[in-house]
């Protein structure tokens, strides 16, 4: 069996580059424009979202305990749909904290 060689097309001009004068600190962790602030109102959205579904689902257990709920189908539904996203937004904050932990641990 014979191995072949990978060819890969030589590029000019390589041998003026300097690797460490490239990448330098403060354009190493830089961010395009907006990506924080999309970031940030992404998380913000989401936990509007999860407060609008816990308030639903509260305002339907009233009506279901003082009886003005007709079908109880609907609070079990809310309910529900508050449960899941209260356990997805905390398994996104417990792999938030589990990344930023291992960043840390990182030596420099």
């Amino acid at each position: 069996m014979d191995v072949v060689p990978l060819s890969f097309p030589s590029i000019s001009g390589t041998a003026s580059i300097n690797p460490a004068a490239a990448i330098t600190p403060s354009t190493a962790v830089q961010a395009p424009a907006g990506t924080d602030t999309e970031f940030g109102s992404m998380v913000l959205d989401g936990l509007d979202r999860l407060e609008g579904l816990t308030d639903k689902a509260d305002g339907l257990a009233v009506q279901a305990a003082t009886g003005k709920l007709e079908n109880i189908h609907d609070y079990t539904i809310a309910a529900s749909e508050a449960s899941v996203a209260s356990q997805l937004t905390v398994a996104l904050r417990n792999k938030g904290i589990e990344a930023f932990n291992e960043i840390m641990r990182m030596q420099v």
